[in-house]
């Protein structure tokens, strides 16, 4: 069902104390009318994928512009945060810091911009408030890197046994082809062959 013309009773009430929930009251709904939010919120849970993402609870800061258009608010701006992660190739920690740019059109309820067909991907305003969490996931998600690396040049683990590389540049194996394995036993080492053998037989 499209999310603009979702039933009232389907739709949870935002409360308006949630650092995720903006106000566009002070605004009104005069076109060009526009203020600054500018805010340090906790993290939201699940604000990133299985492999990285912003921990819950930590600081987020919220950089942000909610400007009145014809059709409903236009929010602009950034969100910025520190992601932590595990590395794929080395399974190490990963821990950087995330800058994400959002915008994101907020209608108001039963209104919808000119030519758009798909009212699936429209969020509504619910009594002059904004829900801000779903597209600062949204935009969060997206930023951050598909295969996290705790540095570029990440060397990763030892095929055989599993040390981290970037701890022991020098670490190897030694190890013998297998294929020539069954011909060490046979193949006699200098000193020792059939030859010198031979040669004490004839001396006796």
């Amino acid at each position: 069902m499209p999310r603009s013309s979702q039933s009232q009773e389907h739709i949870i009430r935002l409360d308006p104390r949630s650092p995720t929930v903006l106000d566009t009251r002070e605004i009104g709904r005069r076109p060009g009318t526009m203020r600054r939010v500018q805010r340090t919120i906790a993290a939201p849970v699940d604000l990133g994928t299985d492999v990285i993402g912003v921990p819950e609870g930590t600081d987020l800061e919220l950089d942000l512009r909610l400007e009145a258009v014809m059709e409903g608010v236009l929010v602009s701006g950034t969100a910025r945060g520190r992601a932590t992660g595990e590395c794929v190739r080395c399974l190490g920690d990963v821990d950087q810091e995330i800058e994400v740019d959002l915008q994101e059109l907020y209608v108001y309820p039963g209104r919808s911009p000119e030519g758009s067909d798909d009212e699936d991907e429209l969020r509504e305003l619910q009594d002059d408030l904004i829900d801000l969490e779903p597209a600062l996931r949204d935009a969060v998600v997206l930023a951050l890197p598909f295969q996290p690396v705790c540095r570029e040049d990440c060397p990763g683990l030892c095929s055989e046994c599993g040390a981290r590389l970037a701890d022991d540049p020098d670490h190897h194996h030694e190890s013998a082809d297998p294929r020539w394995a069954a011909l060490q036993g046979i193949v006699p080492t200098p000193g020792t062959g059939s030859d010198d053998v031979h040669d004490d037989q004839k001396e006796s």
